[in-house]
């Protein structure tokens, strides 16, 4: 079954969740860059902060601007402020500061990582986004980005909004609801690789 053919109206929670979360967990390998998708969570900062801390990459590459905050700084700017606060060197933190999209965040993290070691250079990243959002992150990744390119799936360690309990908080429940039907309609637009999957368990 592909992705394009499901109903986000018509999925169980045992459905959603094999959608959303299987086969993205941390496998412990250690990357080239860790990349963190925009938004100002202080979840993915600390998990990034910690991959980093950890040397499972030696550089932090952060993406987004600041087109949903109204001329505030952008995304990537505050969360580098972060960053440095939980010890990471400036110097090892890249900037892409244009994305206002998931795809934008990855084309444009594409080009920044181009500019700076050639995209040929890079053999495997370190991926931090919400739990939820990680199967986009997925796609979006196998989409536009060199196919010789590995992932390491590192979602941030939020209490809710994991595999286990995402249906238990009210906020974390939604987003997921939410993620499922966008999904489902990027991939029905074309933006995102149609892709096969099953709902076994």
């Amino acid at each position: 079954m592909l992705i394009s053919s499901l109903d986000s109206t018509n999925l169980t929670r045992e459905q959603i969740t094999n959608l959303l979360f299987t086969n993205l967990s941390d496998d412990g390998e250690c990357g080239d860059c860790i990349l963190v998708f925009g938004g100002k969570s202080m979840y993915r900062i600390k998990k990034a902060a910690d991959l980093f801390l950890a040397n499972r990459a030696p550089f932090i590459l952060v993406s987004g601007s600041s087109a949903r905050w109204d001329k505030e700084i952008t995304e990537a700017e505050w969360m580098k402020e972060h960053l440095v606060r939980m010890g990471v060197p400036e110097d090892k933190i890249i900037l892409e500061q244009e994305a206002t999209n998931t795809t934008e965040n990855v084309i444009g993290s594409a080009y920044v990582l181009q500019r700076k070691f050639g995209l040929q250079n890079i053999n495997r990243m370190l991926v931090v986004s919400s739990p939820y959002h990680m199967k986009r992150c997925s796609l979006t990744l196998k989409t536009y980005m060199p196919n010789w390119i590995q992932y390491t799936y590192c979602s941030d360690d939020r209490p809710y909004g994991q595999r286990d309990n995402w249906w238990k908080e009210s906020t974390e429940e939604s987003r997921v609801l939410n993620e499922v039907s966008s999904l489902i309609k990027y991939v029905r637009a074309g933006i995102l690789e149609d892709v096969g999957f099953s709902f076994e368990i």
